[in-house]
């Protein structure tokens, strides 16, 4: 009889040691799919400080270029401030207005429109001086040209659905009429005729001693460059600032590290591709789809600066022309080589060619959302420096912390969210 209670207690015994290494084997699956979980959210978390690292080390090397060439401008003016003495110091500002287009709103408000284009202008410009104590230099004197050849303006608007024929003369008139010194300037349909315009004028006016500042808005890619170098090697370029149109700032331009300004519905960031045509060469037909050197720019939302249109014209994944990439589906987002750009994909990109994250995916909707999740993560650096975002709600950086008031990095001094109210309590919280 013994025997038989004996191997009943063995297999009770066996019972037990098996159950207890079947939960310690559970235990350790489950543990060690938790550390491989934290794993990839670390490196999650360090990618997007990576990018978030390179772009303050951007703007740090744009402003410093910036201030450099502003302080080497002054250094000229101040040698030159006797010659110029008893005279009106000028801020001029310059459009090509073939490439920027007028916003759609104004266009349609015809002599009305074009006066408050005038007055919005100025007052966006007088804005930005405020700011430079430009009052040192006395009264000053402001004149706005805008170059146009007008069949190729008509043929954009009324391709786009801006505004009619005497809607264009309107408003072109009720801009001129805004101010004596305003002018529209009609340089007829040759070809490149408004960029050889332009060229003469910053050539010749920034180079006055008693020009101040030059307002410039230009065309499409770079056609100024030749001009622009030049003004450079003079130490001019600190008399620049662009006026921000229709069309993103080209990456050649970006690297002259020119102070910039954006007046808010003044011009058009909703037009078709293909549209805005060159002195009428291009004949109105079907839309093209966009090169890849194409940009237009999309209000409100996320934006992407080259993939908007085409996703709609071409209903494919968000991308860049048709030189898109599929994400390896084994690899998360910031695992890809190189990982997306999250400006280019939630904003707009300034870097262009230069930039070292990819333009090239094709996202889908899903993958967007996670990409926007993932860039909250990391503050943006205009609150972070205490300055006014000026992207506002379409900013992909953080501009709260994500662990609200009670974040623990915070607690000990090494949240990276720095900025006043970036840590406002959670919902939920007291």
């Amino acid at each position: 009889m013994a025997l038989p209670s004996t191997a009943e207690a063995n297999k009770q015994l066996w019972d037990e040691a098996l159950t207890r290494l079947l939960d310690l084997s559970t235990s350790t699956v489950k543990h060690n799919a938790d550390l491989e979980s934290r794993v990839n959210e670390l490196e999650l978390e360090l990618s997007v400080w990576k990018q978030a690292h390179a772009s303050v080390l951007e703007a740090a090397d744009f402003a410093k270029k910036a201030h450099k060439a502003q302080v080497s401008t002054l250094n000229r003016q101040i040698s030159s401030l006797e010659s110029i003495k008893g005279q009106n110091p000028l801020i001029l500002c310059v459009v090509d207005g073939e490439a920027n287009i007028f916003n759609r709103s104004l266009l349609a408000l015809g002599q009305q429109g074009g006066t408050q284009a005038a007055q919005d202008m100025t007052q966006g410009i007088a804005e930005f001086l405020s700011q430079e104590d430009v009052q040192v230099f006395g009264r000053l004197s402001f004149w706005i040209s805008v170059f146009i050849n007008k069949r190729a303006i008509l043929d954009t608007v009324l391709a786009n659905g801006f505004c009619t024929a005497e809607q264009l003369d309107g408003f072109l008139t009720g801009f001129s009429q805004a101010s004596p010194r305003f002018q529209i300037i009609e340089v007829g349909s040759a070809s490149d005729a408004v960029n050889s315009k332009i060229k003469e004028y910053l050539h010749n006016f920034t180079r006055f001693p008693q020009t101040l500042r030059v307002f410039f808005a230009g065309g499409r890619g770079n056609p100024y460059s030749s001009t622009l170098s030049s003004l450079g090697q003079e130490e001019l370029l600190g008399k620049l600032v662009l006026l921000q149109g229709s069309a993103e700032p080209s990456a050649e331009l970006h690297q002259l590290a020119l102070p910039s300004i954006r007046v808010e519905g003044l011009f058009a960031s909703d037009l078709s591709p293909g549209v805005i045509r060159r002195s009428g060469l291009i004949a109105p037909g079907p839309l093209p789809l966009p090169a890849p050197s194409t940009s237009v720019t999309t209000n409100g939302g996320l934006i992407s600066p080259q993939s908007e249109t085409y996703l709609h014209l071409a209903g494919s994944p968000r991308g860049v022309g048709t030189a898109v990439r599929p994400i390896d589906p084994t690899k998360p987002l910031h695992k890809q080589s190189p990982p997306p750009c999250n400006e280019h994909y939630l904003m707009s990109c300034s870097k262009g060619p230069g930039c070292k994250y990819s333009h090239d995916w094709a996202l889908s909707a899903e993958q967007l959302d996670i990409l926007a999740k993932n860039a909250k993560k990391a503050p943006c650096n205009y609150l972070k420096n205490g300055l006014e975002c000026p992207h506002g709600d379409r900013c992909c950086w953080g501009h709260v912390c994500p662990g609200g008031a009670r974040c623990f990095h915070l607690s000990k001094g090494k949240c990276w969210f720095k900025g006043d109210g970036m840590h406002p309590p959670l919902p939920g919280e007291n």
